[in-house]
């Protein structure tokens, strides 16, 4: 039997009430949906029929949802059959009926049949017995969703689209499940689901049709779409996929860009799955950048130096390695840091110089080390402050400075010590400044340290601390924490440089509180637009649109846009 020419997103609308169910609908189809499913579980009163089908705008799907199927139901499995035999009368062009009941309700007159089954809990083991059985069934759509355990889940139920005897839609729910509702397209899917209002939580993890359309662009993805991604955990929060899509449409490109909730200790096993599809390149988030340089067989230089990697592209069955976040970090500064100079006695006080910065810290004992091995330093040589413990001697030089470098000469106190933190140390050290770096866990800003070449403190005495720059390479303060800094405000001073990595959202505590005291404010949109850029031409050879990521950037952080957009 073939199908009818559908369109490829089925929009989901369930609301409690028939008049806000009647007016989602409506402009749903006037934003663009020409398959749309009436959740009638949802509603609160019997469904009117009448009222709910008079003047039909487009192709309609009716669904009663049991709860252990994800719906809201409640009036017993008797009545949800006679309101499912109702619905089927009444004139909705499609029904869904569970794969245990679809047997109980015969086939009636035109209206197409999707045969579901809905596991939330978990991945069955039996799921592709369980599809053959419902390919047998009485259906023109088979469907099922489940929930994903491991993201290679994902690859198991796109495997049942490719080639099954009957149309079938499948895909995964929740955050780590997410890429199967997009790749479904590319396997051969007759469409997917997007919800219109995303506030009403139709299934965890489910798109909205904005969404759907406008950043993933489903309906243009066939069979030779090239496919990229973000991994991270948590994923869930990334622009990277708003900016990459675009720009990939903006350029006539075929090509998807996905976020992947790839968990810790997790990465090799992800890689060596998605081999399958190929995915072509990935951006690299935490908690991965140190294993994904391990993991690849190549590095280009700053993956080298910094031992993290936040950009890989496929070659072959093999990875090339790359640290964006080192030169995006760099070229951050140079364009926003102030032009430091040492002020003169007639000027004002004098800057604190690399020199004075450990004599002025007055930390307990022990609060701050440095790496002796990595530095190179004489033993007999290293001093300390009269009444402390705090080492005086310079480690590793600064390299010499470069004209007109805003960097060189900046005493830098770095927060964090996982991938970013370790591409902005080196990148700091390379270009002059002096470093401290230091994490809630000692033992790996130690670690850090002894790489770079420069100093580290405890957490605890971060705010003893004397710099002109501090750059917060942490994940305080991102959403959904957004109400944490990494820095008590009273550390925050005139004239202190105060650079935030994190971008979601752009105006962190942490900026908002320096900004209450007249520090220089960097945030994190420039890094994420420098490092993006640079991810976007090792993925395709192309040169990125740039003021177009800062463009999307911009719109997508503003809450005024947020407002004209649900206006």
């Amino acid at each position: 039997m073939t199908l009818p020419d559908l369109d490829r997103i089925c929009v989901v609308i369930g609301r409690t009430r028939h008049g806000m169910m009647l007016a989602e609908l409506q402009e749903a189809v006037k934003q663009g949906a020409r398959f749309i499913e009436l959740r009638l579980d949802f509603l609160k009163k019997a469904p009117d029929f009448k009222r709910l089908l008079a003047n039909k705008p487009c192709t309609l799907l009716a669904t009663v949802r049991r709860p252990p199927d994800g719906g809201k139901w409640d009036q017993g499995e008797e009545a949800r059959l006679m309101l499912l035999r109702q619905a089927i009368v009444a004139g909705f062009d499609w029904v869904d009926l569970e794969t245990d009941i679809a047997d109980r309700i015969p086939r009636f007159g035109p209206v197409r049949r999707i045969i579901s089954y809905h596991n939330f809990r978990e991945m069955p083991a039996d799921l592709e017995k369980i599809h053959q059985r419902m390919c047998a069934q009485d259906g023109d759509v088979v469907k099922l969703v489940v929930r994903a355990q491991h993201p290679a889940d994902n690859l198991r139920v796109l495997a049942l689209i490719r080639n099954a005897p009957k149309p079938t839609v499948a895909f995964c729910i929740g955050e780590m499940g997410f890429p199967s509702r997009i790749l479904q397209a590319r396997y051969g899917a007759p469409f997917t689901y997007a919800c219109f209002n995303k506030e009403r939580n139709i299934a965890p993890g489910m798109p909205s049709f904005a969404e759907i359309r406008k950043i993933y662009h489903y309906e243009q993805i066939g069979p030779e779409t090239r496919v990229f991604g973000v991994i991270g955990d948590p994923v869930g929060h990334s622009l990277s996929p708003l900016i990459h899509n675009t720009a990939f449409r903006q350029l006539g490109m075929d090509a998807v860009y996905l976020p992947f909730r790839v968990p810790r200790d997790l990465l090799n096993d992800f890689l060596n799955a998605f081999q399958e599809l190929p995915v072509e390149g990935y951006s690299v988030t935490i908690p991965h950048k140190e294993e994904a340089a391990r993991l690849a067989r190549h590095h280009d230089e700053t993956v080298e130096r910094t031992k993290a990697a936040n950009t890989l592209v496929r070659d072959d069955k093999e990875f090339l390695a790359y640290n964006t976040d080192y030169e995006g970090c760099i070229d951050t500064l140079k364009t926003f840091l102030p032009t430091f100079s040492k002020p003169t006695d007639a000027e004002g006080p004098p800057s604190v110089s690399p020199l004075d910065i450990t004599s002025n810290l007055n930390l307990p004992a022990g609060a701050l080390t440095t790496s002796r091995s990595a530095a190179g330093l004489n033993p007999a040589a290293i001093t300390s402050a009269p009444g402390s413990s705090i080492v005086t001697a310079p480690t590793t030089s600064p390299s010499p400075e470069p004209v007109g470098n805003p960097i060189s000469g900046r005493v830098a106190l770095v927060l964090g010590a996982g991938g970013v933190a370790r591409a902005v140390a080196f990148a700091l050290q390379r270009e002059g400044a002096l470093v401290t770096v230091t994490n809630r866990t000692l033992q790996r800003a130690e670690a850090l340290a002894s790489e770079v070449g420069c100093r580290c403190v405890e957490w605890n005495a971060r705010h003893n601390v004397l710099c002109d720059l501090v750059v917060n390479c942490t994940s305080v303060g991102m959403h959904p924490n957004v109400d944490e800094s990494p820095l008590h405000h009273s550390f925050l001073k005139p004239g202190l440089v105060v650079f935030d990595t994190v971008y979601t959202p752009e105006k962190t505590l942490l900026i908002r509180e320096a900004a209450e005291r007249g520090c220089h404010l960097i945030t994190g949109v420039e890094l994420f637009i420098r490092q993006a850029a640079l991810q976007f031409q090792h993925f395709t050879g192309k040169s990125a649109p740039i003021d177009l990521f800062r463009k999307i950037i911009r719109r997508a952080l503003s809450p005024v846009q947020l407002r004209e957009e649900q206006a």
